[in-house]
């Protein structure tokens, strides 16, 4: 329910809208499966990530370190993707998608057969974090893909779909792992990860490009023509200009837009503790209960059972009030409804840290933290899936993927940091009052989607990266180039979910 189309969406109508190769004139069924594709390659990047955990304490006496050391092996991993959101838009603006999807996952498995390889703790390590520096554009890239093939019209609608791949990945790994690690050993979550990478990568082969400004190029060189005239990508044409749109940018948006700060800082929060729950759920399930790898490993259920509540409330939200509105309106309804799942979701994440933290002990059963943890996937998601679908039509496209990046790096660089300490804070205060610590914090972010719901739009509109003084700046730089042409020339979708 945007105010106007996202901007991968109107890179796709740089198409004729009768245009048979235009993504979203395409068949269903080929439509299905480039989503489908896309999805899957997400899917079992979060997947490699995660599975790693059950065989932590493995890892640790293979190679004589300290558990915080092998937890290095996921933050690392977390660390490689987190540079995926600054590179990813420039690449894929000169070759298009569909190669750097297959690329990318070809030289994931390559790394994810060192890791399962390695015979020290340092070669692990690297090929760690180079596996998820070359997966990481896979979780970019989906957004774009996405944004592509289906309607801006239901932004919240695609992205729950969408964001269940890296949720759902993140949850199946340890589910897996946790029967894996028990019969075959540490090195065997990796070489499941590596078979279905293969297994992902012959399903994917077929992908189409379904990158706007790709498809000509594409169709030109193939008809032996000269490449077709197309304005300036606004993500950057020279280095200096890359490194302004996804690094100087996002810095400056850091410290001087408070809708970028709000919305950086709760996803922040939200991801570093999403990422400990898989650090923390098998240790208090077998310190507390007794569970076995492979019981406390199918607790995470509870997870995928979360995301998918997340996806079905947040697609129902966004339906009834796309239905309720007049059609003469729907086009010009405001973002800020997108922001009604982060309202119940924050509600959610701070009512489970309290639930989780307070009944993890042995009076009282086991199924009671289980579902705390339900309850905040369930919120961690809604709020993801609000604040990035409302972050891709809250700037011009160039604000809008200097914002998104912004959001994305330093919540995986704050998911990298907290599983490394965290055993520490359990063994320092408690669980319970490690996680009423979160619980507190998370109370101060509460009223963020609130404040944005009420003065989003102001703050908006008074913006430096406002349509008004983007297109300014854009005149100034590009003296040629008109307002159709700065408004529908940057990838905006490439950013990690």
């Amino acid at each position: 329910m945007p105010n106007h189309l996202s901007t991968s969406a109107i890179l796709s109508h740089q198409l004729s809208a009768t245009d048979p190769d235009n993504p979203m004139n395409w068949p269903l069924y080929r439509r299905v499966y480039a989503s489908a594709v896309s999805w899957a390659f997400a899917f079992v990047v979060a997947f490699g990530l995660t599975v790693y955990t059950a065989g932590i304490s493995e890892v640790a006496a293979k190679f004589n370190v300290s558990t915080t050391v092998a937890i290095l092996g996921m933050s690392l991993y977390l660390f490689g993707i987190h540079f995926a959101p600054i590179y990813t838009p420039h690449v894929a603006e000169r070759v298009g998608r569909s190669i750097i999807y297959l690329t990318c996952l070809f030289l994931f498995a390559l790394f994810t057969l060192g890791a399962g390889l390695s015979t020290n703790f340092g070669s692990l390590a690297v090929c760690r974090f180079f596996a998820g520096f070359f997966g990481g554009p896979c979780l970019v890239l989906i957004e774009g893909t996405f944004a592509d093939i289906w309607s801006a019209e239901t932004t919240n609608t695609y992205y729950s779909i969408l964001g269940l791949a890296s949720y759902v990945g993140a949850a199946v790994g340890p589910i897996v792992g946790g029967f894996v690690v028990a019969a075959k050993g540490w090195r065997w979550t990796q070489w499941v990860t590596l078979m279905i990478t293969l297994v992902v990568f012959m399903f994917g082969v077929g992908i189409s490009e379904s990158y706007g400004r790709e498809i000509p190029r594409r169709r030109n060189r193939r008809r032996g023509l000269a490449p077709p005239h197309q304005p300036p990508a606004e993500s950057g044409v020279t280095l200096r200009q890359m490194a302004r749109i996804t690094i100087l940018n996002p810095l400056n948006m850091m410290f001087t837009e408070p809708v970028v700060i709000l919305i950086t800082l709760y996803l922040g929060f939200n991801f570093a503790v999403v990422f400990q729950w898989f650090i923390t759920v098998p240790v208090v399930l077998e310190s507390v209960y007794g569970f076995t790898r492979q019981q406390a490993g199918l607790a995470f259920i509870a997870a995928v059972v979360g995301s998918v509540l997340a996806a079905i409330t947040t697609i129902l939200i966004e339906q009834l009030i796309y239905r309720r509105t007049p059609k003469d309106r729907r086009a010009t309804l405001a973002i800020e409804y997108r922001l009604i799942p982060a309202m119940f979701g924050g509600i959610f994440i701070t009512t489970s840290l309290f639930w989780v933290g307070w009944t993890a002990k042995p009076t009282v059963r086991w199924p009671s933290p289980v579902l705390g943890t339900m309850l905040y996937v369930w919120g961690s998601l809604s709020l993801v899936i609000s604040f990035v679908a409302y972050l891709f039509d809250a700037y011009p496209p160039a604000g809008t993927l200097a914002a998104l990046t912004l959001a994305a790096t330093v919540r995986l660089l704050l998911a990298g940091v907290l599983p490394l300490v965290i055993l520490q804070m359990f063994t320092n205060l408690t669980g319970a009052w490690a996680l009423s610590t979160f619980g507190f914090i998370s109370i101060a972010l509460l009223p963020i989607p609130w404040i944005l719901f009420k003065w989003g739009p102001i703050l908006r509109a008074r913006s430096k990266y406002s349509q008004r003084m983007m297109s300014s700046n854009m005149q100034m730089e590009m003296p040629n180039a008109t307002m159709e042409d700065t408004s529908s020339a940057m990838p905006l979708a490439d950013s990690v979910a």
